[in-house]
């Protein structure tokens, strides 16, 4: 799927993205700061495949994700999206009553799936509400989409009459993707979809997401903190630290060959079930960097058991250091780090 993808122009594709906080003091709420939440990142998304941003809580990855679908305004920066008709728009700079158009081509699956769906709707008005709010308003028709849509989840279609407290998590979370995928959108972003959930449940909601990505062709931009789940979903994989993005790679070179210390670090973490292959985990020295006054230089370098002089005063860039491999570290081409062996896409269990 990753060469397949590969010779396909990006569906989505941002460019130093910035969202700021203000940060508001005294009797007049003057602003005397800001928090950079996301600090000018870039990055692309081919059609068809799945890129996951990836990092600690609080790195800026869910604010990335609500500023590309426009719940939060950039700051500054370009999202530039491909439309179904081949057009590419600039939805960060788009006025609110214009997003209307796009809005069906680009949904979201939330984190939470029991307070994702309203208590007081069924399951029919759930997810027949995008179809209603698209103009459909012929209720048998909404009823035979419905119905379609649950089946794509593997739900039952006389559910529809139902309300969401009937059910588990792991089926809460299908209603949630079929309500996401109720206006045909080409680009799903999930946050966090399964990190709510058993993780028996992880793993079946994960292979559903794989099997509507073949049968539909989604793209995905995967929101998550955990490694042993990113690395059989994806294609290729974003490291944020901090509201940069520190690395990104196809999931196999960055598991196997990471080039960032943080990467690094995070792989150390990830649960091997081979005694053989456990490695001594690497714990991170300090605090995070805090983002309304972050460190001269890499924002790294107070963690880093490689930093330099030039860490602490020269801030890095991000480069490409192997063909699709781009780094943002001053001593990637000089550094041997320490990585996992990423495992086939599809899951049986995890």
């Amino acid at each position: 799927m990753t060469e397949r993808s590969s010779r396909r122009a990006p569906l989505l594709e941002v460019r130093n993205l910035q969202r700021f906080f203000p940060i508001r003091k005294g009797l007049l709420r003057r602003v005397v700061g800001q928090v950079r939440a996301v600090d000018d990142i870039s990055f692309h998304i081919k059609k068809g495949e799945t890129l996951s941003l990836v990092g600690e809580s609080g790195c800026g990855k869910t604010t990335a994700a609500r500023c590309i679908l426009r719940a939060l305004k950039p700051t500054a920066g370009e999202v530039l999206f491909r439309t179904a008709e081949g057009a590419v728009v600039d939805t960060a700079s788009l006025p609110k009553g214009a997003l209307k158009p796009f809005r069906h081509q680009m949904q979201m699956i939330f984190q939470d799936p029991f307070s994702s769906l309203n208590p007081r709707m069924t399951v029919f008005d759930i997810i027949a509400e995008p179809l209603l709010a698209s103009g459909i308003k012929s209720r048998e028709q909404r009823r035979r989409r419905v119905e379609h849509l649950l089946e794509l989840v593997r739900l039952r279609p006389e559910f529809m009459q139902r309300f969401p407290h009937a059910f588990s998590g792991g089926q809460r979370q299908r209603i949630g993707i079929a309500r996401a995928l109720a206006l045909n959108p080409s680009l799903i972003v999930a946050d966090e979809p399964v990190s709510a959930l058993d993780v028996s449940v992880q793993a079946q909601i994960l292979n559903l997401m794989l099997d509507l990505q073949d049968e539909l062709g989604l793209t995905y931009l995967f929101v998550a903190h955990d490694l042993s789940v990113v690395k059989h979903i994806s294609n290729r994989v974003a490291v944020m630290y901090v509201g940069k993005i520190v690395e990104i790679a196809e999931t196999t070179k960055l598991f196997k060959a990471p080039k960032h210390p943080y990467t690094e670090a995070l792989l150390s973490a990830v649960p091997k079930p081979d005694p053989r292959l456990r490695s001594e985990r690497i714990v991170l020295q300090g605090e995070v960097a805090d983002p309304a006054h972050p460190p001269a230089g890499c924002y790294f370098h107070p963690r880093c058991a490689y930093a330099i002089d030039r860490c602490r005063t020269e801030r890095p860039r991000l480069e490409e250091v192997q063909p699709g491999h781009h780094v943002a570290c001053h001593r990637a081409r000089e550094i041997s780090l320490k990585g996992v062996e990423a495992q086939a896409k599809g899951i049986a269990s995890i």
